[in-house]
């Protein structure tokens, strides 16, 4: 009798359908900050409260996206996913509705900050997930290898997406209707969030961690975790900033619209190199990638906030782009590795909610210093958020070598 033979990949343990889902059902995350700040500045003619209730939805996240984590942790993701989706689904597919009507200001920043607390966090779910078939179902002798490959693919995931993200929201607003692009977002999450929550993957991480007792969550404060956190909330800044000052920049070079597609130049880099870190040697260690790429990320940002032409842009973007993929690759190992015993998918949580913080608190702020100051100031923002991120990477690195020490 022929035996079947053993899956050898992490496609085939986690099945072909898998990643196109789990993809998916991450863009609405990345298209709620921008799509409800275009709404509301459409609908109420308001950048400044388009600005605020774009950061009311990264304080939401901010909130309640470790307590989702937390949850999923103890009861399982299908149990916490399915209720969280369809209840993000539902605010989202209201939100034009409350914007369009004569509701209060007030509703509509209570709308958003509802709409952040209830996103469902799939990026640090499905991070999760692999890296338990991973451990649970492969050779110990494979499992750094394969576990740096799939941070690779996950960071290089979220990377396309929150450019993808924003990208689909100025396509779907200026070609139809600012509505549109939430609306499309509450039926992606509808779909493929479900869809990913009730994917036979996601019955692993319980099976994986219940015969283990969690760490304190005190251990979640430890100075080496913090450190990431810090790092990660620099990357979400700088996405905020840069497709904020870019939007101004092209603005004042009459073609607004056109930010996206410059925006997605950024990406192409950023997810080649994110796909290609996992192929760097062992001896050059994580620490030393995040200062090595943080660097590159700093000097493109600077580049980028004296550049005076559309080509200059492009050509800086292209750059920055270099830097930023192997960042998020290693500050997602980095947190990963430094997750405590049974808080993989709370850690995640952490690290994915200080993207959208980032990305809500920047976006508010530049786009108040592109009105009140002028786009080439709002240029600058980017480096202030880099230099965030390189002065994580060397705190990063002395608390690395007082740790070995």
């Amino acid at each position: 009798m022929l035996h079947q033979a053993r899956p050898t990949t992490l496609i085939a343990h986690a099945g072909r359908w898998y990643f196109p889902i789990a993809f998916i059902a991450r863009l609405p995350f990345a298209m709620m900050v921008v799509g409800v700040l275009t709404l509301v500045v459409a609908s109420r003619d308001s950048v400044a409260l388009g600005g605020v209730n774009s950061a009311f939805v990264g304080i939401g996240s901010a909130i309640f996206g470790p307590m989702v984590g937390a949850a999923a942790d103890r009861l399982g993701q299908r149990a916490v996913l399915v209720p969280v989706g369809l209840l993000n689904g539902v605010l989202l597919g209201t939100l034009p509705i409350v914007v369009a009507s004569t509701a209060p200001d007030l509703a509509v920043l209570a709308m958003s900050f509802l709409i952040g607390a209830s996103a469902p966090q799939v990026a640090p779910m499905s991070r999760t997930r692999l890296v338990a078939i991973v451990r649970a179902r492969m050779a110990p002798a494979r499992h750094d290898k394969v576990i740096s490959g799939t941070m690779a693919y996950e960071s290089a995931a979220d990377e396309t997406v929150f450019i993808i993200g924003p990208f689909l929201v100025g396509v779907l607003a200026s070609a139809v209707a600012p509505w549109l692009a939430v609306a499309g977002a509450a039926l992606l999450t509808f779909v493929f969030v479900t869809a990913f929550a009730l994917h036979p993957t996601g019955r692993l991480v319980v099976a994986d961690s219940g015969h283990r007792t969690p760490a304190p969550a005190r251990e979640l404060l430890q100075p080496r975790l913090i450190v990431v956190v810090l790092g990660i909330l620099g990357v979400g800044l700088f996405f905020g900033a840069t497709l904020t000052s870019l939007t101004a920049f092209m603005e004042s070079h009459g073609g607004a619209s056109r930010a996206g597609l410059l925006y997605g130049l950024m990406g192409i880099g950023s997810a080649g190199l994110a796909l290609g870190s996992a192929a760097f040697p062992a001896a050059f260690r994580l620490g030393w990638r995040w200062l090595v790429f943080g660097v590159v990320l700093f000097g493109g940002a600077v580049a980028f906030s004296q550049a005076g032409s559309v080509l200059a842009v492009a050509i800086v973007l292209g750059v920055m782009g270099i830097g930023i993929g192997p960042t998020l690759v290693t500050q997602y190992s980095l947190g990963s590795d430094r997750s405590p015993v049974g808080r993989s998918a709370t850690t995640m949580t952490i690290l994915g909610s200080a993207v959208i913080v980032g990305q809500s608190v920047a976006s508010a702020v530049t786009g108040d210093v592109a009105e009140q100051l002028g786009a080439a100031t709002a240029m600058a923002m980017p480096a202030g958020a880099a230099a965030v991120v390189v002065v994580a990477a060397v705190a990063n690195l002395v608390l690395s070598r007082r740790r070995a020490a």
